[in-house]
């Protein structure tokens, strides 16, 4: 029996020890090289696009560059996803590691208590990280002539507990029964490929996202879900009625029900409730993690560091504690 990828060696690039084994001066390296990788390194003003800057350390001993052109002050992560943070370089590096390591997810209360954070500070830090994840999501499309793509959709949030007794109890898959706080994660996944995820209210609400991001030529699968019938219309079909079996003449959706499985698995063994407004971003993370199950930790540290770099500030959690950002 082959040995799985994760128990291999090529997959155990990186480790927490190695990186609080770093010196200082290794980490601002790093994270320089992913901040600025054209010019291997040395500091870009974020101000101004000046090349000409010297460092000027703070007393605290924490790096800070000043400009020679604007002669203001930056530092590595200055307008990026971890820009005003607080924590040295070294608690983001072994962070983001950490997040990277586990296979199904992280949650906020294990990592306070692995780094000694307080809560909403690992709280915010995951959802940077989960943002970092989604920047290699924007605009994606998948399939193409001749390729297979799986469609498939699953339901979170709006639980309603059921009454004490039985004569009490309601259907609660009636629309009138319901909290209106149900929503559906629909997955579009190229066979042996990349997914896409997005967030409706409902699954026939996703034809027009899955017409928009799936290439024309490509194969089709879904369920006997009735919310699929109006993809035939623009594309190759081939529909699996799971009341009778999992795959059949060549149609199946096993691996859009394996993103859900884990994802599942997320919300149970991690998470426990994943919904609401950042439901979109967990199922970015478990599509990001689906996607690079066979890559190892290391790079995966660096991909998630350096997009986290390469973007600007949070759009959901800049100033999100000080109410600046409402309903957030």
């Amino acid at each position: 029996m082959p040995q799985h990828f994760l128990l291999s060696r090529a997959a155990k690039t990186l480790s927490i020890a190695q990186v609080f084994g770093m010196a200082d001066a290794e980490v601002e390296v790093l994270f320089r090289k992913l901040r600025w990788p054209e010019t291997a390194g040395a500091p870009v003003c974020p101000h101004c696009g000046g090349l000409d800057a010297y460092e000027a350390r703070r007393p605290s001993g924490s790096l800070r560059f000043r400009c020679k052109a604007c002669v203001k002050d930056f530092s590595i992560t200055s307008g990026t996803l971890f820009g005003s943070h607080k924590l040295p370089l070294r608690i983001y590096l072994a962070a983001i590691a950490i997040f990277a390591n586990e296979v199904k997810g992280k949650s906020a209360l294990a990592m306070s208590r692995d780094l000694g954070l307080a809560y909403k500070s690992a709280f915010v830090l995951l959802h940077k990280l989960r943002e970092a994840m989604a920047e290699e999501l924007k605009g994606r499309t998948v399939g193409g002539e001749g390729k297979n793509v799986e469609v498939d959709g699953a339901y979170f949030g709006g639980y309603i507990k059921p009454a004490n007794y039985k004569e009490d109890r309601k259907d609660r898959r009636l629309a009138k029964n319901q909290n209106g706080k149900r929503q559906v994660v629909v997955i579009v996944r190229e066979r042996n490929g990349i997914g896409v995820p997005a967030v409706f209210k409902s699954e026939a609400d996703a034809i027009g996202f899955i017409s928009r991001r799936v290439h024309k030529g490509s194969t089709v699968h879904a369920d006997e879900a009735s919310s699929w019938n109006d993809l035939h219309s623009r594309f190759e079909m081939k529909r699996i009625n799971h009341a009778q079996s999992y795959s059949a003449d060549g149609a199946c959706t096993n691996r859009a029900e394996e993103f859900f499985s884990r994802m599942r698995r997320a919300e149970i063994g991690h998470h426990h409730h994943i919904a609401g407004n950042y439901l979109l971003r967990y199922a970015q993370e478990a599509t990001w993690r689906e996607d690079n199950r066979r890559v190892d930790n290391g790079f995966q540290v660096r991909r998630i560091a350096g997009n986290a770099l390469a973007r600007g500030k949070s759009v959901d959690f800049t100033g999100y504690w000080q109410r600046h950002i409402q309903n957030a």
